[in-house]
């Protein structure tokens, strides 16, 4: 659901004192929990430590972010692999033609040296 109109965006007022009046080039990591806060341009340039739930994730604020919030450059699952039967047999695939590549390569450096002799 969206953010009514009449209420404006939500911009976590601590989070501007802290950067007011500093140089985002000298100012280190701004660590905040704050994932709602929505990027606004006075943060460009200011790299900030957003929680992800496990960690903070330092996320560079440039000019294609202004208007989104700071939690959608903080990602909170890691995604592994799909898995299953046919993911595995692509990667068997995958494994013996890397095999078959090794031993090619294997026996064109021994027909190299033989031809040198």
């Amino acid at each position: 659901m969206t953010r009514s109109i009449k209420k404006g965006i939500y911009v976590d007022e601590r989070l501007l004192k802290k950067i007011a009046g500093k140089n985002p080039l000298q100012t280190p990591t701004i660590k905040t929990w704050n994932r709602a806060c929505v990027i606004s341009p006075e943060m460009l340039g200011f790299s900030f430590g957003v929680y992800n739930g496990k960690k903070h994730i330092d996320v560079l604020v440039t000019e294609d972010m202004v208007g989104h919030r700071l939690g959608e450059f903080s990602e909170t699952k890691t995604f592994r692999k799909h898995g299953g039967k046919m993911q595995k047999e692509l990667e068997m695939k995958k494994k013996e033609a890397e095999i078959t590549a090794a031993k090619g390569a294997t026996a064109a450096i021994a027909d190299t040296k033989g031809a040198k002799k």
